[in-house]
């Protein structure tokens, strides 16, 4: 650990912002979205839990979906799933009023876009550092997303909610997907091309 933020401190930050967007994402639309939607919008816990367990299997069918989309390229993958959040957030707030439609279209189109934004992440985390400190270095920058994106969310979302309303909430989970997006664009594309020219000769062989 100390290796990591004394020789690897600007991989530590950039790697927690890549992370920060599927924490924030997965918070809004689970803890938040539940505790809203019951004490806000008139469903029972029961009604809306099953409204989240429908929008969850979007979740997992986009994360396979996503392993494949990554081996195109993770980086490029992932800032054009970010860029997809970021549209997200300014319309969820609406959808999510929307009435039960409303509600299950935002739960099926945020879990489907953090099973995108999730599937490739640890691998995109681990290439960042080198391999002596690859475990540590990956595990560190996810738990200090953990920390700014999933700890926080819950209680800033229902703050500026209650405050400034819905919309705000929106903005709050774009504003997130920004700080991805910069994370994304200054980290180096890591997957080496060379590594799989010489498997997909031997194949063709």
């Amino acid at each position: 650990m100390l290796t990591v933020f004394l020789d690897h401190p600007g991989t530590l930050v950039l790697g927690t912002l890549i992370s920060l967007t599927a924490f924030v994402l997965f918070y809004l639309v689970t803890v938040f979205a539940l505790s809203w939607g019951t004490s806000k919008l008139g469903y029972t816990r029961q009604q809306f839990l099953l409204i989240q367990l429908f929008g969850i299997l979007f979740f997992a069918l986009t994360i396979p979906w996503s392993a494949k989309l990554a081996e195109h390229g993770r980086r490029p993958m992932l800032m054009m799933v970010n860029a997809a959040i970021f549209a997200f957030g300014l319309l969820m707030p609406k959808m999510f009023e929307a009435g039960l439609v409303g509600a299950i279209l935002a739960m099926v189109i945020g879990m489907s876009l953090m099973g995108l934004a999730y599937g490739p992440l640890g691998t995109v985390l681990s290439e960042l550092f080198p391999t002596a400190v690859r475990y540590t270095g990956s595990s560190l920058t996810f738990n200090l997303a953990g920390i700014f994106g999933a700890s926080l969310t819950p209680y800033a979302a229902t703050w500026l909610a209650s405050s400034y309303g819905l919309q705000a909430v929106g903005y709050y989970l774009s504003a997130a997907t920004v700080l991805s997006l910069i994370g994304l664009a200054l980290a180096p594309e890591t997957k080496d091309e060379s590594l799989s020219a010489p498997i997909s000769a031997a194949a063709e062989d």
